[in-house]
């Protein structure tokens, strides 16, 4: 057992203790001596002893005894709780305050500068306050260090409140059976100094970086790895370009290619175009700022390094979308829909697969890669430098479901 599991993280908590251990230590005292009165009296009054019982009319003293002290008892016990629970209830007025909103099966703190992050971040020494709401079922925020457990709940806004004492890593629960994954429902409160929460508060990740938290953020990770392994979702691992079964009214599926527009389907309207053998998730269509969502898409579709809007801007500007479609139509050249990673016929007869490699040389040089059945009419763009070659051909494979 880990000392955050037992030890006070808080003033407030350690009020909490206090009206425990008072409790417990009343109802232990108790409890010592009605078990030692009674094995007096069953010795003192034996039968043996008093074989015929004795008459007692009434005794005051005994009756004022037994009146007051328990309700001394009670009223130390009452008002030693009333004073924890006003401590864990009456939250400071400049208290930093966090958004905290949980869904299944992960938790999203949202800061007063609109950073996001699903691990919570706070200074120490410092009242925090938790505005918490759920986005689908009842949960509850629970961290024991704190003493702290509240309910989200849809709909309504519950709150609660700490001030952490000492620097350190602090479990955070979901104490509410929430669904299947209910037992993962986990994260931490990491308590830093007031410079590094700072220099946290301010710092901005970027890449990839920024990418896998803004999918913790946001839940995903609570039912897709990274990894490959299988979770409530699907793995996000590889996901681009792979061939998804989407179950179809009746009862049937049918294929589709997680290209770009497929995962945008998937992460704004999921329910109309869920995969087979999974539940269906959250939309995040009036959650999610399309800045993130680009940055999501970005990651997903192979890396944040790729810019799939410049890869397209430069064909546009270079007079490619006038005769390649993205839709899959037939202008004067081949489309752009389905070309990467799928053969071509060369006017020669020669067979070969449409690769980077192949993209490229078609690019600065398209009579050496002529498709059969076009007409030799496209230009040369041997004045575009690597990136804008690369940046046309990562466009082109995000149209084409990403096959390698």
């Amino acid at each position: 057992m880990t000392p955050t599991l037992i030890q006070a993280g808080t003033a407030a908590a350690a009020r909490v203790d206090q009206t425990f251990l008072l409790i417990f230590g009343v109802s232990a005292a108790i409890l010592v001596f009605i078990t030692l009165l009674m094995v007096w009296f069953v010795f003192r009054y034996h039968h043996a002893r008093h074989p015929q019982a004795a008459d007692i009319r009434g005794n005051v003293w005994a009756e004022v005894a037994w009146t007051v002290i328990p309700t001394v008892l009670v009223m130390g016990m009452f008002w030693s709780g009333w004073t924890s629970f006003k401590a864990l209830r009456s939250a400071p007025a400049d208290a930093m305050r966090v958004k905290v909103t949980a869904r299944m099966w992960s938790w999203v703190f949202e800061y007063e500068n609109g950073r996001r992050a699903s691990t919570l971040y706070v200074p120490v020494d410092r009242p925090v306050r938790l505005d918490m709401t759920s986005a689908d079922v009842l949960h509850s925020f629970f961290v024991p260090a704190f003493r702290i457990k509240m309910d989200t709940v849809p709909g309504m806004e519950t709150y609660a409140w700490f001030q952490a004492e000492r620097e350190g890593s602090y479990d955070i629960l979901c104490a509410e059976y929430c669904g299947l994954q209910h037992a993962n429902m986990l994260s931490t409160v990491e308590v830093v100094s007031a410079e590094e929460f700072k220099r946290w508060s301010e710092s901005g990740a970027g890449g990839d970086e920024e990418a896998v938290g803004l999918l913790e953020s946001y839940g995903c990770m609570g039912c897709h790895s990274l990894d490959g392994s299988e979770e409530a979702g699907p793995t996000l691992m590889g996901i681009y370009g792979k061939e998804r079964p989407i179950v179809v009214d009746g009862g049937g599926t049918r294929t589709v290619v997680a290209d770009e527009q497929y995962l945008r389907r998937a992460i704004l309207e999921p329910d109309a175009e869920l995969v087979a053998g999974y539940e269906g998730m959250p939309s995040y269509k009036e959650e999610m700022p399309a800045e993130d969502l680009e940055k999501i898409i970005r990651f997903l579709t192979g890396g944040a390094a790729r810019d799939l809007d410049r890869g397209r801007s430069l064909m546009e500007a270079e007079g490619c979308l006038s005769c390649h479609s993205t839709d899959g139509s037939e202008i004067a050249g081949p489309t752009f829909k389905g070309i990467y990673g799928h053969k071509v016929v060369l006017e020669d007869g020669t067979e070969v697969v449409a690769d980077e490699a192949y993209l490229a040389e078609a690019i600065r040089d398209p009579e050496k890669t002529m498709v059969k059945g076009y007409e030799p009419i496209m230009p040369q763009y041997s004045h575009l430098s690597d990136e804008d070659v690369k940046a046309m051909i990562d466009s082109m494979r995000s149209l084409s479901g990403g096959h390698d």
